[in-house]
């Protein structure tokens, strides 16, 4: 199997999805709101910042981002996403540049190095070499420059039945998209384990030094079966949802995010 092709196919129909769901809200971010959950927001600076944000989906944290003072290129597997990212920055009136491309050739299509490279959350299950990622992550990154990512902890997927440590088969599945207009249509997803140790790890070997790694008990989004919502005030007053696990009266880590500074060039 072709796993680049397969996903490719099931995220051109899922995009389709996506853009019309309350869960992504794409009306509400035209009128001005913005996509960024409170982790990354509190956590990584990017004005006047160049920013590569791998993995974009259809644009809407890369625009958030625009909206944040950075200067954002968005690359994605998927041409629907990459065509719906780039209708939704022409109708919001940002600026931003959207790449189709797998992770792995990045480096080929882009003649630059940036500031910062971003991704988060649902993102590296797809990618069967961790090596190679964080390699890619390097090469286009500037000298002194930030990797971030926010993402989902593997923990939880021991809960669904999936494995914590790395593998070298994948897990094809037959999955329907989790926003909730999907039509219950499946489709064929190839997708890898990856504990953090192997995160890490990738990250240093390709020559990244970890300057920070932080764990989270809620997710940001209510993405996994049996979560429980609680509201809580950030400092500014607003009022906003986080999405906790229990697991024997205790609260089951869900996002972990990790932020590395390359020390070479």
């Amino acid at each position: 199997m072709d796993y680049l092709e397969t996903n490719k196919s099931a995220w051109d129909k899922r995009t389709k999805i996506h853009v019309g769901s309350k869960f992504y809200d794409v009306e509400a971010f035209l009128d001005g709101s913005c996509s960024l959950m409170e982790i990354e927001r509190a956590e990584l600076d990017v004005k006047g910042k160049s920013l590569l944000h791998l993995q974009c989906h259809f644009g809407l944290d890369s625009l958030s981002w625009v909206r944040e003072g950075a200067q954002v290129t968005g690359i994605d597997l998927s041409s629907v996403a990459i065509e719906q990212a780039q209708d939704l920055a022409q109708r919001s009136e940002l600026e931003a540049e959207f790449i189709c491309s797998d992770v792995y050739s990045v480096t080929e299509k882009l003649n630059r190095q940036f500031d910062i490279v971003f991704t988060s959350y649902g993102v590296i299950c797809w990618l069967p070499d961790l090596t190679r990622w964080a390699h890619v992550i390097s090469d286009n990154l500037k000298p002194g420059g930030e990797f971030y990512m926010a993402e989902f902890h593997p923990l939880e997927a021991i809960f669904g039945g999936y494995n914590y440590f790395s593998q070298a088969e994948p897990d094809i599945d037959e999955e329907a998209t989790y926003t909730e207009n999907c039509t219950g249509e499946k489709e064929t997803v190839v997708t890898w384990p990856h504990p953090i140790s192997e995160v890490l790890n990738a990250l240093i070997v390709a020559g990244l030094e970890i300057k920070m790694y932080n764990e989270f008990d809620f997710s940001p989004y209510d993405a996994f079966a049996d979560l429980q919502q609680e509201m809580v005030t950030d400092q500014q007053g607003n009022e906003h949802a986080r999405y906790v696990l229990m697991h024997n009266a205790q609260r089951v880590p869900l996002v972990y995010s990790i932020s590395a500074k390359k020390v070479s060039s």
